[in-house]
């Protein structure tokens, strides 16, 4: 019988997700393919993701707990298992992100991850990845969950000038990328500031970094490099971080004159009316 084997549920939440899936499916009667008649998929889909040789997507998490009326276990289960998707070392900062409860970061040469479009973050990650593009861009979206709270994190973003400039993806998806952080910042609790070109030698010129802050944890600095991320609570690299932090926002527009300055590129160098170098037409 293709797509049988056993599964051992405490190995991944993927695993558990299969095995309860077949459970469940196995427990209302259903083969395979009825299943995805249901759902409007194939029964090989159903199968490899019985089997984790594919990750659901949410979408199919939901669809499924209507069908199977699982009272709302896959939507509940998905996050876990896309966040099992990104890279382990980077799992354990995206743990503490959704727990912060006020986030501050310095990105200089890309949007910060939490207010990318799904078209931003799709051309970012297909520049060297291994797997499946879409679990990858499934995962990175799911960390975008927390801003849908009640009542989400605080978040001031600094960006250099050069992340607006960077065509990443196209001129289309640069465009949107922009009208999404004027979109964004709109909302009380996300703060955006962009670093200019003149302001010269400034205090992050050593690279991002990100600064978490819980009600009852101590806080983190966060950095990374093409290898792996690295995570700390020491109070003398909280300091640095917190001083750092204060120069680049002093060094900065102001949110008023940095939505100016976005919204200034996004209709000069990705408009319609733009020119094949980026210039905006007479």
């Amino acid at each position: 019988m293709a797509n049988v084997r056993m599964l051992d549920p405490s190995a991944s939440p993927l695993d558990y997700y299969g095995a309860e899936l077949r459970r469940l499916r196995e427990e209302a009667q259903l083969s395979q393919d009825q299943l995805g008649d249901i759902l409007f998929c194939t029964g090989s889909l159903i199968g490899q993701i019985e089997t984790t040789k594919k990750v659901p997507s949410r979408a199919f998490s939901e669809r499924l707990d209507a069908a199977l009326m699982t009272g709302g276990l896959f939507s509940r289960l998905i996050g876990l298992v896309l966040k099992s998707q990104l890279p382990a070392w980077f799992q354990p900062y995206a743990e503490m992100e959704a727990k912060a409860t006020y986030i501050s970061t310095y990105q200089p040469q890309l949007v910060y991850g939490l207010l990318q479009t799904p078209a931003y973050a799709r051309a970012i990650l297909g520049v060297r990845t291994e797997g499946d593009l879409d679990t990858k861009l499934a995962a990175r979206m799911e960390r975008q969950r927390i801003l849908d709270r009640d009542t989400p994190p605080l978040i001031w973003v600094v960006m250099g000038e050069a992340v607006l400039y960077q065509e990443i993806g196209g001129r289309e998806v640069m465009r949107d990328q922009l009208a999404h952080l004027l979109r964004t910042q709109e909302k009380e609790w996300v703060k955006i500031q962009i670093l200019p070109f003149q302001s010269g030698a400034h205090a992050g010129l050593l690279g991002s970094f990100t600064l978490l802050r819980f009600e009852d944890d101590p806080d983190i600095v966060y950095t990374e490099d093409f290898v792996q991320g690295h995570m700390t609570a020491n109070p003398s690299a909280i300091r640095e971080g917190s001083l750092r932090y204060d120069h680049l926002q002093a060094a900065a527009l102001s949110v008023e004159d940095s939505a100016r300055l976005i919204a200034r590129v996004m209709e000069e160098r990705y408009g319609d009316q733009a020119g094949p170098d980026g210039s905006a037409l007479a």
